[in-house]
């Protein structure tokens, strides 16, 4: 795990400058091929039921499956994958009839979404270990979280269209700062709202309150025309959109 982690690294490490493509792609060493090899369960079967919410209120990726979400969430597939998603996206966002008041919106979910923790997870087990919340804030006071480069792009082409883009994510509202930082650095640079979570939600499941400030956006004359996330939460309960896409992540679960 060491050896891929300090592979990862070398592709993240800049001069300060914007670099957009910071997750690893082609140019990525696998330690293997990731072959299930976890007896009496396929990981490969358990991470297709997570992805369809089959498997639901999970805590931690299987202490067997650990390896095989590492070389997943490492190797090309991750990335195929999450292109395969936003370039359905690109193709419903050039089909919408847009409005003349600017009115127009896409909802992009942060983490594993527009952001990802994955030098993070790649330290703890891609999520086989038990959720540390302090060393979770730590990482994320950093403001280093490199772009998806898939969700990147589909950004700059909504953008292109006249769709504006509202971060929505469950980050508390005390890392506004450094989360509005670490997204103009990766790309990120211009957005219509960035919703955090205040302390009124406190103890609200991420579906109620999702739901809650997409409520709030509608009131306000927006229109949804689609919404993005790696949770489930992110893309059900009310108010989801004109269309809803769901990014892979097997690496935790979110309520």
């Amino acid at each position: 795990m060491g050896l891929l982690f300090l592979i990862f690294l070398a592709t993240t490490i800049s001069d300060g400058s914007p670099a957009k493509e910071t997750i690893p792609g082609d140019k990525v060493l696998l330690l293997g091929p990731g072959v299930d090899r976890a007896p009496g369960l396929s990981c490969l079967s358990w991470r297709l039921a997570v992805e369809t919410n089959n498997i639901m209120d999970w805590d931690i990726v299987p202490g067997q499956c650990g390896d095989y979400v590492g070389h997943y969430m490492m190797g090309d597939q991750y990335r195929k994958d999450s292109s395969m998603v936003t370039d359905q996206a690109i193709l419903h966002a050039q089909s919408v009839t847009l409005g003349r008041d600017g009115k127009d919106v896409w909802v992009f979910d942060i983490d594993e979404t527009s952001l990802s923790n994955l030098p993070y997870y790649a330290r703890h087990g891609f999520g086989a270990e038990p959720f540390d919340s302090k060393s979770k804030k730590k990482w994320e006071l950093e403001g280093k979280a490199p772009a998806l480069p898939e969700t990147l792009k589909l950004y700059e082409k909504l953008l292109s269209l006249g769709i504006r883009v509202v971060f929505l994510s469950g980050k508390s509202e005390e890392l506004r700062n450094v989360t509005s930082s670490n997204l103009r650095l990766v790309g990120y640079h211009t957005w219509e709202k960035l919703i955090l979570k205040g302390s009124s939600y406190s103890g609200e499941t991420a579906v109620a309150y999702k739901s809650s400030e997409r409520g709030k956006l509608v009131k306000s004359g927006y229109r949804i025309v689609g919404n993005i996330g790696d949770q489930w939460s992110d893309i059900l309960g009310t108010n989801p959109g004109n269309r809803t896409f769901k990014l892979p992540d097997p690496m935790y679960y979110v309520a």
